[in-house]
């Protein structure tokens, strides 16, 4: 009888979830992040639904990845998930696993976010996996999304490195048909050697001379995957490359060109040098259509470029610099006429920029403490990264910064020591714990003057509403743990009616001439609401 196939739709982190469910995964750990966020919501409603896999958020991402290689250190398959800047956080621990030798496969999936839809920064997380000599994959579609991830658990315990997996925010978030298999069972329990995992000194050495030892084993990898692919054309002296999503948009368009040109279709890292090299041969002019910054046009052009030949992608100007690629700017890079489209009337819809939703205990929280700044002629408050950095816009305009998580303790205490006063945090209950408690800790150390405001809402909630890990009484525990004085660690309930008193508490800390910390505290909105209908 003929085997069913079996298929079902799914976002593209959905498909990569899928994958590693099926492909023997003992545990998965991650952060929330957009556009990644999804793939460990799945995880865990599979988890609930099968069994067999633990999956878990962390408060973290480097405690997500240092948990994820724990679990390789004892020979069992894991996968480690996180927005782009996450891997900033997990840069420590990422870059050294690479040294180690990873027993059961590593699989770590970084998803960009190119137009920072909802991010600080469009960084390229292919840089990485070039930084750590590691091999890198990007799926083009939802269906490489799946296949690449089970292949990626092979490679990792082939070649003993973790592997990363590039997703962008158009295939994270779309939907496509996914054909899968089955699913394969655990690997035994066994124990990695210690020369191997304790990178002292002398093991350091031998574990990197090893890693140099495969590069080039992982250039005939990328040589011989199927998932690149090369066609050549007998008729046009134009070669594209393209990489990722722009190889769909690249698709899009050529039937409109006269002739068919070459396609060089990449998606491992290294670079497939050999099908580079064809098509470099078989093309006089060269297009390269990567989504991002310009990883593989800058490594095609070198310092001197490449006599004889004719490059244009990004850094030629034919591509935009910033933000996604699309079917459109794809189609002039390729010198084609804009397909026909319908003009609407300028400022038909009105702009309507983010807000705090209605009832967001953020905002009580803000104009409380607009209130306790009247007066003071350098007030500053260092904001983070969450929900609350939207204080940043009318009709609230309550905040100064927002750089990336934690750094609104770590900058209320540099600008404290500057002269500026007050100087203010204000941090969620979540990134508190991912990165605000050991600057709080430096800050109590020195007890410098300044306040910390922490916004605690009981959940993650930008992300759509992952666990937090302390809340309420904890988050002043923690802070009394770390260092506060216990009679500076005043906590308030941020309603309208409590405006005049929520104000004079924040002021009563601003004038005390040493680390204080405010804990505001009433649920997400949206929680209760999501409460009520379960009722």
């Amino acid at each position: 009888m003929k085997k069913a196939i079996k298929k079902d739709v799914l976002l593209g982190d959905e498909a990569v979830a899928l994958a590693a469910f099926q492909a023997g995964l003992t545990a998965a750990f991650s952060y929330p992040g957009t556009p990644a966020s999804e793939i460990m919501e799945y995880l865990i409603r599979l988890a609930r639904q099968q069994g067999g896999v633990k999956a878990t958020w962390c408060v973290n991402e480097k405690v997500a990845y240092e948990e994820a290689l724990g679990v390789s250190f004892a020979g069992k398959r894991a996968l480690v998930s996180m927005k782009h800047v996450g891997l900033n956080v997990a840069a420590d621990p990422f870059m050294n696993s690479a040294l180690t030798k990873i027993l059961g496969g590593l699989v770590v999936v970084v998803a960009d976010d190119p137009s920072m839809h909802s991010s600080q920064n469009e960084q390229d997380s292919r840089y990485y996996a070039h930084f750590a000599r590691i091999f890198c994959l990007e799926p083009s579609n939802h269906q490489e999304a799946y296949e690449m991830t089970r292949v990626a658990f092979d490679l990792s315990e082939k070649y003993h490195i973790p592997i990363l997996l590039r997703l962008v925010t158009r295939l994270s978030h779309s939907r496509s048909e996914v054909v899968y298999g089955d699913k394969r069972d655990p690997n035994p329990l066994r124990r990695g050697d210690w020369q191997d995992w304790t990178l002292l000194p002398a093991n350091a050495r031998r574990r990197f001379a090893a890693l140099l030892d495969i590069q080039q084993d992982l250039v005939r990898e990328a040589n011989s995957s199927p998932f690149n692919s090369l066609t050549l054309s007998p008729t046009s002296s134009l070669g594209i490359i393209t990489s990722g999503i722009g190889y769909n948009y690249v698709q899009e368009n050529i039937n409109d060109l006269d002739q068919p040109p070459s396609i060089l279709k990449i998606s491992t890292y290294p670079l497939p040098l050999e099908l580079i090299q064809q098509l470099m041969s078989a093309a006089q002019e060269i297009l390269i259509v990567e989504e991002g910054y310009p990883f593989i046009e800058e490594r095609l052009r070198g310092l001197l470029g490449v006599q004889d030949k004719i490059i244009r992608g990004k850094l030629s100007g034919d591509l935009p610099l910033t933000g996604e690629l699309t079917p459109d700017t794809v189609r002039a890079a390729l010198g084609l006429a804009p397909l026909p489209r319908l003009e609407i009337e300028e400022k038909l819809l009105a702009s309507r920029p983010p807000q705090l939703c209605p009832g967001c205990p953020h905002y009580d929280t803000f104009v409380a403490l607009k209130e306790a700044l009247k007066g003071y002629s350098q007030a500053t408050v260092f904001s983070d990264i969450g929900c609350y950095t939207l204080g940043a816009l009318p009709p609230l305009s309550a905040i100064d910064t927002c750089v990336c998580m934690g750094a609104s303790v770590s900058m209320a205490k540099g600008g404290a020591e500057a002269g500026l006063f007050p100087s203010v945090a204000v941090i969620g209950d979540s990134t508190f714990t991912h990165s605000g408690m050991t600057p709080l800790l430096d800050a109590a150390a020195a007890n410098v003057n300044m306040t910390v405001v922490i916004v605690d809402n009981a959940v993650v909630a930008m992300t759509g509403g992952q666990p937090t890990y302390a809340t309420g009484e904890r988050l002043a525990q923690i802070c009394a743990g770390l260092g506060v004085a216990p009679e500076h660690i005043r906590q308030i309930i941020p309603l309208p009616k409590n405006k005049e008193v929520n104000s004079r508490v924040i002021k009563e800390e601003i004038e005390y001439p040493g680390t204080s910390v405010v804990i505001s505290t009433r649920e997400c909105i949206q929680e209760v609401k999501k409460r009520a209908k379960r009722r």
